[in-house]
């Protein structure tokens, strides 16, 4: 995929904020003085006046979110995900989500792929957070294509949604003019029937690198991405494990708490089936280029080829 197109989908963010802004008059961005690591810098320059910086306070930050939605407005909350998500949960908790109000929750910089910013700002545990907040929407976009028409949905949807973008510039797989999005709902990318990969974010990717060396082995994988965490799309995770018979999830993310718990969840309950987890195995990052501290975990089509493999 070295010749197809990247971008980075925090760049994405910031362009669906200021398409949508020129849209709604309701539409207000707050931010914790990262406006141009985060890319609502891109919405600030197009409208200042609804745009506020609200200083390294990100528990006030989400408070005042919850203050304007509360008045009708919608508000887009930025900030690194390990601060968005993890320095005001107490705040996304009890503000934003037992009110069940209409806030967005635009979360960069997530994942190992934050690189030399270290283990203290590479977030592995937003999914397991936000997850556990009853009524946030949890999601992770694949590409550009996927991000901006993930913060249109975001925008429509009525009550508090939890977003996760990337700092590293990621292959774009989907075409714009054919692509739909819809909140909960999974997509398969390749057919397959001797294992389902079921990835999200970054790893989507990867896993669809994957499925071409398996398939030059004569093993058919299914890829599919789930960028919804929560809700997880159930009829076609049962419907991959029920035409595959084996499930490998892959992840940015803890293995704890993220898309592969909630997947061997469901499957536990309803369609028990061997599964492996792709993710980051129950440690910190460590500092270093992307690239290479998502090869030192394992978060590459490579690891993932093995993962199918140990389950024939």
């Amino acid at each position: 995929m070295a010749d197809v197109k990247k971008i980075a989908t925090r760049d994405s963010y910031g362009n669906a904020l200021k398409e949508l802004g020129a849209i709604h008059d309701d539409l207000v961005v707050f931010d914790a003085d990262l406006a141009g690591a985060t890319k609502t810098g891109t919405f600030k320059k197009a409208f200042p006046e609804r745009h506020f910086d609200c200083g390294i306070a990100e528990g006030n930050m989400m408070a005042a979110a919850a203050g304007a939605a509360a008045m009708g407005l919608v508000p887009f909350v930025s900030s690194f995900a390990m601060f968005a998500a993890g320095r005001a949960f107490e705040q996304a908790r009890n503000s934003v989500g037992y009110p069940h109000l209409n806030v967005k929750i635009g979360a960069t910089h997530s994942g190992l792929s934050v690189g030399e910013d270290g283990a203290s700002h590479q977030c592995c545990e937003d999914f397991a957070l936000m997850r556990s907040i009853p009524g946030m929407v949890v999601m992770s976009p694949a590409d550009d294509v996927e991000a901006r028409a993930m913060v249109q949905a975001a925008y429509e949807h009525k009550g508090p949604v939890y977003m996760r973008f990337g700092r590293s510039a990621v292959p774009v797989i989907h075409d714009e003019a054919t692509f739909k999005f819809q909140i909960g709902k999974g997509e398969v990318l390749r057919e397959g029937s001797d294992a389902a990969i079921l990835a999200n974010g970054l790893m989507v990717a990867e896993a669809l690198n994957a499925a071409e060396l398996l398939a030059a082995e004569g093993i058919s994988a299914r890829v599919v991405n789930l960028a919804t965490v929560k809700p997880l799309d159930e009829e076609l995770v049962l419907d991959c494990a029920k035409a595959c018979g084996r499930i490998v999830t892959c992840e940015e993310h803890s293995v704890i708490g993220g898309l592969g718990e909630a997947v061997c969840a469901l499957l536990s309950e309803k369609l028990p089936t061997p599964v492996r987890r792709v993710g980051v195995q129950d440690t910190f990052g460590c500092s270093g280029p992307a690239a290479k501290v998502l090869e030192h975990y394992g978060l590459t089509a490579q690891n993932i080829v093995k993962a199918v493999k140990d389950l024939r």
